[in-house]
């Protein structure tokens, strides 16, 4: 694989245990519940998840009983309340919501003000932000504004839950510099992965003053995965979720089965994926793509000839699609990827997330220069983060850590300064690939070293979540602009919750 192919697809604990009792485990396409602990209740503990069963087993519905092929629909936008410039008020309210998704049934979702996925958040550099987030769920949850560059107090942390029946209020101005493609979900340790899972999350855009894209059509894909079982109920984890991260059976855009797009222009596009744990080796057949920017925004210069992108969990892409010189039907597609997922029954298969008719027509030329992405500074110090994972004497023992250790919200484990450059290697001593996200701050890819073997990054941008394959460092520049306590972490969310989390105490300069 090239230096350019690579870095393009590439920038494109203890509490989860006792859950995982209630946990079922997937076997040739059947659930089994696991079997009644007698001792469980007046305070005993409940028997551990193990992969053999012995109930009866229940069948995961048929991907043919949700409706497809409808034209893509346009995500909900959040109401701002505000009556002046320059500032967006608005509420997102988490809550159970019943909808029919399947042929017959209806299914519990939990959602943000009753939208799969939640509505758009749209604003521009130099904006305050003020969202009142409501928690009408049975469990605590927080807002993480993923990839912003927020206040850590502001920023959903484990460390500040809103309990439920609870709100509070999040505030936050968004610096010039900061547009980009983002988006929030929930951050309560033991619960982020079943709220995301269940469809707690939205996009977040922020937009720049001076746009060189803004004249071209925008069309957003929020991609995420649903697990349903044929009685249209949303199955707990299991102990391979745990051990693979957790993917389902319906592949969604903006909370569609297999949407219709039609390209009758040039449009740019905004993809996310917002899965828990599945990747996205995108292709649109039979044509190329242009990407013109990822995470934390545009690129430099456009990015053409490309045959595909992969996007790990959390990460985000913008592109730019244009009619074809004759009418074309074709489709998009996530190719299979080899994760180095563990699970025996678990085989990717290539997936049709959208179909895509390209109109005949002529495209738009694009800027030659889309914006400057300044170089961080010469880096001060080096530090290493090593992701690892142990699986003990059986699934339920298994441990993910970082630096050979699970995540402790009562530790610390990095100091740095406000304003300090510094270069992270992350190196990757698991057997799967893991995509890692650090909190609050953009940073950018310098290289990638496997096999002995150095590539450097062609081209200067903006990231806050990388992929690391097996056997893998990944060399990135970092430097944390406020004071505080920052996260950094696994974003395939059973791993994070799991033990594959750390914590970042930014201190102020002396």
């Amino acid at each position: 694989m090239s230096t350019r192919r690579r870095f393009l697809t590439a920038t494109l604990g203890a509490a989860l245990w006792p859950a995982m009792s209630q946990a079922m485990s997937l076997h040739a396409g059947h659930w089994t519940a696991p079997a009644a602990n007698p001792h469980a209740g007046h305070g005993a503990k409940a028997a551990p998840a193990t992969a053999h069963t012995t109930a009866q087993p229940v069948s995961l519905a048929a991907s043919t009983r949700m409706p497809a092929g409808a034209t893509l629909r346009e995500l909900p936008r959040l109401h701002n309340h505000a009556t002046r410039a320059g500032l967006f008020q608005g509420e997102l309210v988490a809550a159970p919501v019943r909808m029919s998704l399947i042929d017959g049934e209806s299914t519990e979702v939990w959602a943000f003000n009753g939208s799969l996925p939640g509505p758009v958040i749209d604003v521009h550099e130099g904006d305050t932000v003020e969202i009142r987030f409501v928690n009408r769920l049975s469990q605590p949850s927080t807002l993480h504004w993923h990839g912003l560059p927020v206040p850590p107090d502001q920023d959903g942390n484990p460390h500040e839950v809103v309990a439920p029946g609870e709100s509070r209020l999040y505030r936050f101005t968004l610096p010039v510099g900061s547009a980009g493609t983002y988006w929030y979900h929930p951050h309560p340790h033991g619960h982020t992965a079943e709220q995301a899972f269940r469809g707690l999350a939205g996009a977040f855009i922020v937009r720049a003053a001076k746009d060189p894209l803004h004249a071209l059509p925008e069309r957003h894909l929020f991609i995420s995965d649903l697990r349903l079982m044929s009685d249209g109920t949303i199955p707990p984890n299991t102990a391979d979720d745990v051990m693979d991260g957790r993917e389902g059976q319906f592949v969604l855009v903006n909370g569609q089965r297999e949407p219709s797009i039609v390209v009758t222009r040039t449009e740019r596009w905004r993809i996310w994926n917002a899965c828990n744990a599945r990747y996205l080796d995108l292709m649109l057949e039979g044509t190329t793509l242009t990407q013109v920017g990822t995470d934390g925004g545009l690129f430099e210069t456009p990015q053409a000839g490309l045959n595909s992108l992969l996007l790990a969990p959390a990460e985000r892409v913008e592109i730019v699609v244009s009619p074809s010189t004759t009418a074309t039907n074709t489709k998009l597609v996530a190719r299979p990827y080899s994760r180095g997922k563990m699970a025996a029954d678990a085989e990717d298969v290539r997936i049709t997330l959208a179909g895509v008719k390209l109109a005949a027509g002529t495209a738009v030329a694009l800027p030659t220069a889309l914006r400057e992405v300044p170089a961080l500074g010469m880096a001060e110090r080096v530090r290493t983060v090593v992701l690892s994972e142990d699986m003990g004497h059986g699934t339920g023992n298994m441990r993910f850590m970082i630096d050979g250790k699970t995540f402790d919200m009562a530790r610390v484990d990095i100091d740095t300064t406000v304003g300090l450059v510094e270069h992270w290697d992350i190196r990757n001593d698991a057997d799967m690939d893991h995509p890692f996200h650090l909190h609050g701050v953009q940073f950018q890819l310098v290289s990638r070293r496997q096999d002995g073997v150095t590539e450097h990054a062609p081209f200067v941008a903006w990231k806050d979540t990388v992929n690391v394959e097996p056997g893998e460092t990944v060399r990135i520049k970092v430097a944390q602009h406020h004071v505080g306590l920052r996260m950094y972490h696994c974003h395939i969310l059973e791993h994070e919750e799991a033990g594959m989390m750390g914590q970042l105490r930014v201190n102020p300069r002396v």
